[in-house]
């Protein structure tokens, strides 16, 4: 993991939760009759791809995929040859719409990482074909701490909030300090009702730069 977010989780790694929850994982990824995703070197890619001084943005997803290939560590990304899942076409058709910029050719979100997207999923793995099967077992506590560190340690951040579960996930951040947008997710089921047109990708990059901060190529 990147060595600021090292240190700002720090006091996580030593908590009974956390220990519990490496037995977890660790005893999953080792069981022959068991797929779990993203691969191993993945879990904290999206810590490694944002590095904790450089993080501007935070979008929040639930969990990673669940398909064979499609995970990568980066909510919502899939790397490049992979089928965009429907949500994060609907993501791109949004940017589309609000930015102009052209429909990419794939879905490897890394370009926005690179650039202080933070792409963290609640739970950080997941079994094949079991979405959520990973839930409660200690992750959102620790994504929790992390999107508390960069809410308290951190100023003038923009924290992109799609659907109820990431709103929830937000509702201790202080909207004094940092620009909170939600609205529905991008799923097919709600994107409709609000995602569209929520202009998320010009109104982040307005913020970033009233307070002095390189926009998002989005």
């Amino acid at each position: 993991m990147e060595q600021g977010w090292k240190n700002h989780l720090a006091q996580e790694f030593d908590k009974p939760y956390f220990e519990a929850l490496t037995q977890r994982v660790k005893a999953d990824y080792a069981d022959p009759n068991v797929t779990v995703y993203p691969p191993g070197r993945d879990i904290f890619a999206a810590f490694d791809a944002s590095p904790f001084e450089d993080t501007k943005v935070v979008i929040i997803g639930q969990d990673p995929y669940h398909g064979p290939g499609q995970a990568n560590g980066l909510c919502f990304s899939v790397a490049p040859g992979v089928q965009m899942p429907p949500s994060l076409l609907n993501i791109f058709k949004e940017v589309t719409s609000d930015t102009g910029a052209p429909m990419p050719p794939d879905g490897d979100l890394s370009r926005w990482a690179r650039q202080g997207v933070l792409l963290l999923n609640s739970s950080l793995t997941v079994k094949e074909h079991q979405p959520k099967s990973h839930s409660g077992i200690g992750w959102e506590t620790f994504t929790d701490a992390a999107v508390n560190a960069l809410a308290n340690d951190r100023d003038n951040l923009v924290f992109l909030l799609w659907g109820s579960y990431a709103i929830r996930k937000g509702n201790a951040i202080d909207r004094n300090r940092h620009l909170v947008l939600t609205s529905p997710h991008p799923s097919p089921l709600s994107a409709h009702r609000g995602f569209f047109g929520n202009h998320h990708f010009t109104r982040a990059n307005e913020y970033l730069v009233a307070h002095g901060k390189t926009p998002i190529v989005w």
